[in-house]
């Protein structure tokens, strides 16, 4: 039986599919891998030795790489996941040799508003519940790792109070001399908790721990993770966990996790979340799950290693950036594709009629904060917000198009979407020279995707003049004013005090030259006020901090606020979600 998503909701959707799943020892034959290179996690779920795959294949060629980002989104974002795979869906069915990878979602979202990323409707990965929650144990491990660095500076921290010198030299140590006001990392917990953003430990006696202020992330803000997206082998992995500063000591040097003698035991946290997930689509295919770092922050990301393996099993593979253009396009172009070595063919720009208008602003849309319902008047027939909230889409087709990427833009379809919105949404993009495919993948699957399936293919033919926005060899200030100019649309960039003194310390260390350019801002506007919609002009992008992590090598500067620690809503998808007790099914995801 196969569910109508505009009456069933995905749980149920999900459910009907796995009666009909492919073990991963099936899927792992379709892709050509040997029965020792999947590592199953029960009938359905595998991870796949990576390392044994790369050497088997190393001289085999490359398929075909196709990138989805997304016009700038509304709060509840515009459908890149569900286009992702719905694509995968259409090249499947179009019998083409097809990947996916998609990033692991975050136990935040998934119980929070936004949900958990495995898609939508007929266009979603299963199985859904293992997906969402938690799915080989990667993101445990992550928090894991990165919570015992910390667990080693607090101990640390109390021993060399508690102690002197001579002492400390019985258990082989000697005095860090910690800084307990330039502690750098915070703890990380999977949840959306606003309560945890500041705290206090270490509250007690002598013998009760180190008492200073602290905070927690979300999983996926951590360094660690973004580690594990941008590593491309174990001993990679291991050489940038020791690098990540844990804090300053009281002369200002740098404490890594190398210094703390943790790094060797949190690789070992890792050592198999280095390997990536296989799971599939309600139809069939193979997706692949790995990483799942900030967009905002870090890549944005499925992993590099996911990525390359893909590419040595498949003729086509399909990557997905967070967020929109601006960002996860940006870090995928400049960032991502020189870790991998790879030429890309394809951009798919995901946009939404809805999306488009809450662009729509300076014609009367009425503005969607985050945390609200989406207003209803988004969902009724208005050309003229769609129009002038259409110049968003044709800021991103423009940004793709200096890549010297294909970039192919695809009309996600909502039910309440109009004929006569849709002409219009094509005339515009096509006016643009992009070539534009309605996608109906939510709501058919695979069948829905074949008029966006055979728009990538024959954009995969093209040829490609790919090329950089910049040279790794341009100091960090040209970089992000060519950034901030050419991909934000900004007239210029302005830096704090305090920035502009780092940016010259960051330019002035060689150490640093090779370190990634990762923009930090928020992805709710082009620019750093995620009130502003549009595609505007006249702005200029400020730069308040450039931070560094110095295990991921990336720096990072930072225009407007930033948290990276969300907060749960009002209204929760965790009041939904339930387990049958007599089944043992999840059942209330989407």
């Amino acid at each position: 039986m196969t569910l109508d998503p505009t009456k069933h909701p995905d749980w149920e959707i999900a459910l009907d599919a796995e009666s009909r799943m492919k073990t991963c020892l099936q899927l792992g034959d379709e892709l050509g891998l040997l029965r020792e290179e999947v590592l199953p996690h029960g009938h359905y779920v595998a991870k796949v030795d990576y390392l044994a795959v790369m050497n088997r294949l190393r001289d085999a060629p490359d398929g075909k790489m196709i990138e989805v980002t997304g016009i700038t989104p509304t709060p509840l974002g515009e459908g890149k996941s569900t286009t992702t795979i719905g694509l995968l869906q259409g090249i499947g069915k179009r019998k083409r040799r097809v990947t996916a990878c998609i990033r692991q979602p975050s136990g935040g979202p998934t119980m929070n508003i936004k949900g958990s990323a495995a898609g939508g409707g007929l266009s979603q990965v299963i199985p859904l519940a293992e997906f969402s929650l938690g799915l080989t144990g990667d993101v445990n491990a992550v928090m894991n790792a990165h919570n015992l660095a910390m667990t080693a500076l607090t101990a640390r921290l109390q021993h060399e109070r508690n102690y002197d010198d001579a002492r400390l030299a019985k258990s082989n140590l000697r005095r860090l001399d910690i800084d307990p006001t330039r502690v750098e990392l915070g703890w990380v917990i999977d949840f959306c908790v606003q309560a945890l953003r500041n705290i206090v430990i270490g509250m007690g006696g002598r013998m009760d721990g180190y008492m200073m202020q602290s905070r927690f992330q979300i999983a996926s803000s951590s360094e660690v993770m973004a580690i594990l997206a941008v590593s491309q082998s174990l001993a990679d992995l291991r050489k940038r966990l020791g690098d990540i500063i844990v804090a300053y000591d009281k002369k200002d040097r740098p404490i890594t996790c190398e210094d703390l003698e943790v790094a060797g035991a949190m690789t070992a946290w890792l050592r198999s979340a280095i390997n990536p997930n296989l799971i599939q689509t309600i139809e069939g295919q193979p997706c692949f799950v790995h990483a799942g770092p900030f967009a905002n922050i870090a890549i944005g990301q499925s992993s590099v290693i996911g990525d390359q393996v893909c590419l040595k099993l498949a003729d086509y593979h399909i990557t997905e950036s967070g967020f929109g253009a601006d960002i996860g396009f940006e870090k995928f172009w400049n960032v991502k594709c020189r870790y991998l070595g790879k030429t890309p063919h394809v951009s798919v720009i995901t946009t939404t009629i809805r999306g488009l208008k809450h662009h729509g602003t300076a014609a009367g849309a009425p503005p969607c904060p985050p945390g609200r319902p989406i207003p209803k008047a988004y969902f009724e027939e208005n050309l003229a917000w769609l129009e002038a909230g259409a110049a968003n889409l044709l800021h991103h087709i423009r940004t793709v198009r200096k890549s010297g990427m294909h970039p192919v833009v695809a009309i996600n379809v909502f039910p309440t979407d109009t004929e006569a919105e849709i002409r219009l949404l094509k005339r515009i993009a096509e006016g643009a020279g992009a070539r534009v495919a309605v996608a109906n993948h939510w709501r058919y699957g695979g069948d829905g995707a074949l008029e966006l399936a055979d728009a990538v293919l024959d954009a995969c033919d093209q040829p490609v003049r790919f090329r950089y926005l910049y040279e790794m060899d341009m100091p960090l200030g040209e970089r992000i004013e060519r950034i901030a100019r050419e991909v934000y649309g900004a007239d210029g960039v302005e830096y704090t005090r305090e920035a502009e003194a780092k940016l010259r310390q960051f330019e002035g260390n060689e150490k640093y030259a090779d370190f990634a350019t990762m923009m930090v801002k928020t992805h709710l506007s082009l620019t750093h006020d995620p009130t502003v919609k549009g595609a505007p002009k006249g702005w200029t992008l400020p730069i308040r901090d450039i931070l560094v992590y110095n295990g991921a090598r990336f720096l990072c500067p930072m225009a407007g606020e930033i948290s990276l620690m969300p907060g749960t809503g009002s209204d929760p998808a965790f009041r939904r979600i339930d387990v049958d007790v007599q089944t043992g099914r999840v059942k209330g995801l989407f």
